[in-house]
Parts: structure tokens; C-alpha cells; sequence
């Protein structure tokens, strides 16, 4: 039973992230890597509620300034000024 718990936690993240938009347009020029983001953290409650993904609740400037820096601070990679996201 445990190893069929496990496969299916496994297929549900493969899943997950081969079904990602690659790239996601927002605003004031910031181009996201969501495929990228979702294979390096494999884990999507990292940013959204649910495992499965979805919508972000409150999703914004204000959160994304707080997560999206908190976290390439945390893991040493990835930009955290101003340029380094909003490039246009």
C-alpha cells in the first residue's frame, strides 16, 4: 500500500511540473520561468495552497516581492534586485 501511496505522489508531481507553462508574461516586464521554477523546486506548495498547483491566493507585487525574493535569497540563486526580474 505504501508503494502505491508513493507512485502516485510521484506521477502527481511529474505531472504537475511537465503540464507548467513554460514562461508566464506579467507585468512591468518580468518574464517567469514557471517550468523551470516548478522542476528546481519540485514542490508546489513552495508558492501555490495546494500540491496540484492553481491559482495563488493574494498573488501580487507585494507577494511576489516578498516570496519570490525570500526564496532566491534562501537558495542563493536566482536574482533579487530590481533588474534582475523586471529586464523590459
Amino acid at each position: 500500500m505504501k508503494k502505491i501511496l508513493v507512485s502516485l505522489l510521484a506521477i502527481s508531481v511529474f505531472a504537475g511540473s511537465a503540464f507548467a507553462a513554460d514562461v508566464i508574461e506579467m507585468k512591468k516586464g518580468v518574464s517567469f520561468k514557471h517550468k523551470a521554477h516548478a522542476e528546481a523546486l519540485k514542490d508546489c506548495k513552495k508558492c501555490h495552497e495546494k500540491a496540484d498547483g492553481g491559482k495563488i491566493e493574494g498573488f501580487g507585487k507585494d507577494f511576489a516581492h516578498k516570496k519570490c525574493k525570500e526564496c532566491h535569497t534562501d537558495m542563493k540563486k536566482g536574482p533579487t534586485n530590481c533588474k534582475g526580474c523586471h529586464t523590459k
